[in-house]
């Protein structure tokens, strides 16, 4: 059974409404109350707190907000959904920090309230379906972002949030795919556990521990930013070639001056809207929207230099400015 992919003009917005404000947590007793549980705290997803407020002023019959946990840990998030359901949430969409640890726990969630998954899939559990990117084929167009930028080859080093989160393990082994067959080499991932200060100490390590490093991976949204700003402070902007994931405005300034080569973007405002609306009409008993390999895809896109500018003046205009 082939993915469910869902093709539509938002492809390039996954970005947009970046300023929106938190949804309020407040648990009307007679509506519905549908959760966005994210991994950590991070400016990537403000895109999707704007996704669940558009769902929310569709769908007024039910309350719905976006949940960060305290740290981007297996147990404080499974604490923060175990709080959701004893509150009376009717549904979650999570996207996990550890799915390879967590089976048990999502199973508990799953087995008391209607349990879907974002950004990290779970499969071995039994949640309900998996709306999101493909992990595997974004690690393949970061291949081929590298592959443009470095024809006679080079040395890679990844950078990323939760190397244990099925996202990352699945970009890191799209993007190896995809590099088979050519002399460019991802020779190591660094973690940081979306832990920003660490995140670029990781890259200011890796250039002192490896000066044969041709280019570097930026696996999660902020990743990339600090990547940069590691490299400008080292004086190395330019020299190496770096490879970026989503739309942090750093990163669209590095790809717009040359000193990213590109970048995969993906669209987790889609994720929020189109997910809540999905949880809605499966608590309503409409399982139509359910693949039968229980997976949505929304495809991600590369971002160059070229297209900057359209896709910054695109998220302008989908948030009214």
């Amino acid at each position: 059974m082939k993915q469910l992919i869902l093709k539509n003009t938002a492809v390039f917005f996954a970005g947009l409404m970046l300023s929106a404000a938190p949804i309020a947590a407040s648990h009307a007793a007679d509506k519905p109350t549908l959760a966005f549980v994210v991994n950590g705290a991070s400016d990537f997803w403000k895109a999707a707190e704007a996704g669940v407020k558009k769902a929310q002023a569709e769908m007024p019959d039910y309350t719905m907000e976006l949940k960060y946990p305290e740290q981007a840990a297996v147990a404080i998030q499974q604490r923060l959904m175990e709080d959701l359901v004893s509150a009376g949430v009717k549904g979650i969409m999570v996207s996990a920090v550890d799915p390879k640890t967590q089976t048990d726990g999502l199973n508990k969630i799953g087995s008391q309230t209607a349990l879907f998954t974002t950004d990290s899939d779970a499969p071995k559990t039994n949640r309900i379906a998996y709306i999101g990117s493909s992990n595997v084929d974004a690690g393949k167009q970061a291949a081929e972002i590298a592959k443009k930028a470095m024809p006679n080859g080079g040395k890679c080093m990844g950078f990323v949030g939760l190397l244990g989160a099925d996202n990352a393990r699945e970009r890191i082994e799209g993007m190896k795919d995809g590099l088979k067959g050519t002399k460019i080499e991802l020779v190591d991932v660094r973690g940081d556990d979306i832990d920003q200060t660490r995140a670029k100490k990781n890259v200011e390590d890796a250039l002192v521990a490896s000066p044969d490093l041709t280019c570097m991976v930026g696996f999660y949204s902020y990743n990339t930013p600090r990547i940069y700003e590691a490299l400008r402070d080292a004086g190395k902007l330019g020299q190496i070639t770096v490879v970026g994931f989503d739309d942090d405005p750093i990163t669209l300034g590095g790809v717009k001056e040359g000193t990213i080569a590109a970048t995969v973007v993906q669209q987790p405002f889609e994720w929020a809207y189109q997910g809540m609306k999905l949880m809605a009409a499966y608590l309503k008993g409409d399982k139509s929207g359910i693949p039968a390999n229980g997976l949505i895809i929304i495809p991600t896109v590369i971002i160059g230099k070229d297209d900057v500018d359209k896709y910054a003046a695109n998220l302008k205009a989908m948030a009214g400015k």
